[in-house]
């Protein structure tokens, strides 16, 4: 008989895990604790990486459908002094296709295809080594018997307490969320500000990020050192003083950046969080974890990617598992692969914050003229 297989949590890690699981013909429970695939808004856009995101679509023979969904131009970034200068403006090479954009609902969808999810399972708790498997527990009160539970449910993540005591700790920045619609229409000003790709401002401590995702919409992330509590003091309800504790913190800016701020409609308040750089632990039989469950760093463009490949590569040791000896071999060395190849992203994303969010602007600059090419 085929283990029986849960993975909990439907975003890119669970889902590349599932889709490639599927695709070698083996069955797998998708537990999700939303209602329904569209109770909230999917998010941003993913820059895709060859060799890590795009490598777990291959797997998934999901390349060809991502490379024509995906928005190439999107890679071009370009960054301004908080006077408003242009300071850098790349664009991608013809044919460049190493990290190509794709707005998250997409990708959530083109992995999702022939896969069933069960909606409205929230997992309240895993308790391995029982009788009959891995107990996994519901919000409802219900409870079922896995061989295998995949832990793809997020920063706070209701599988990991299975396996470590560790919890995600505040980086000291925070971030908060806003949007454009119909940019190219009704802000045309902005729509040249930021491109095709992303336009990026970086001053004491603080920066402004803009992102074109398909369809004429821009996302705007403010990035600023603040105490945690610092949310406890405009009411996120209250988009107008949200707006005007943003405004008040990038004062003196230039007005077109600004004019960002003074256009969105909503704010969503993200302190950013993380795990260890070299968040491990030892190996229980019959659980495991991948992507932000496993080893949550800065957003700056590594997770996903990590978390699609993690979920792909285990997809593909667990079908070629002849038994359950075999399985837990490969679930044990799945996870020694996956710590180091994370612990080099975690640090490198680690580092990469401290230098965008930072005392000295330069820095940021520095930075990115490090990773782009000449």
């Amino acid at each position: 008989m085929r283990p029986r297989i849960a993975v909990i949590g439907s975003g890119p890690a669970g889902l590349a895990f599932a889709r490639v699981l599927h695709r070698h013909g083996h069955p797998v429970s998708v537990l999700e604790r939303d209602p329904a695939r569209d109770a909230r808004p999917a998010g941003g856009t993913l820059d895709l990486h060859e060799g890590l995101g795009q490598l777990a679509l291959e797997k998934a023979g999901l390349l060809a459908e991502f490379l024509a969904l995906s928005r190439p131009e999107g890679q071009a970034m370009r960054i301004l002094d908080t006077d408003g200068t242009v300071l850098r403006d790349w664009g991608p090479r013809p044919g460049e296709r190493a990290n190509p954009e794709i707005d998250r609902g997409q990708l959530r969808d083109l992995l999702l295809g022939p896969l069933e999810v069960q909606w409205g399972r929230a997992v309240t708790g895993v308790e391995p080594n029982g009788p009959d498997g891995v107990l996994v527990e519901f919000a409802d009160g219900r409870q079922e018997t896995y061989d295998l539970v995949i832990g793809a449910d997020g920063a706070w993540s209701r599988v990991r307490p299975a396996l470590s005591p560790v919890t995600p700790l505040y980086t000291g920045v925070t971030l908060v969320e806003t949007s454009l619609d119909d940019v190219d229409t009704r802000h045309p000003d902005l729509a040249r500000l930021v491109g095709d790709g992303s336009v990026a401002v970086y001053g004491v401590n603080r920066a402004l990020v803009a992102q074109r995702n398909s369809g004429g919409h821009v996302k705007v992330y403010a990035q600023f050192r603040v105490p945690l509590d610092w949310a406890a003091g405009p009411d996120p309800a209250d988009a107008e003083a949200v707006r005007s504790s943003l405004l008040a913190l990038f004062d003196g800016w230039a007005a077109p950046v600004l004019e960002l701020l003074r256009h969105g409609a909503a704010f969503a308040h993200r302190p950013l969080h993380t795990l260890p750089v070299s968040h491990t632990w030892p190996h229980v039989p019959g659980v495991t974890l991948l992507g932000d469950a496993a080893h949550l760093m800065p957003p700056l463009g590594a997770g996903a990617n990590l978390a699609m490949l993690e979920g792909a590569e285990l997809a593909e040791s667990v079908a070629a598992a002849p038994g359950p000896e075999e399985l837990d071999e490969a679930v044990r060395a799945f996870e020694e692969q996956m710590w180091a190849r994370a612990g080099t992203w975690a640090q490198i994303t680690t580092t990469g914050l401290d230098r965008l969010v930072s005392p000295d602007p330069a820095e940021a600059l520095a930075l990115f003229d490090d990773v782009q090419p000449s």
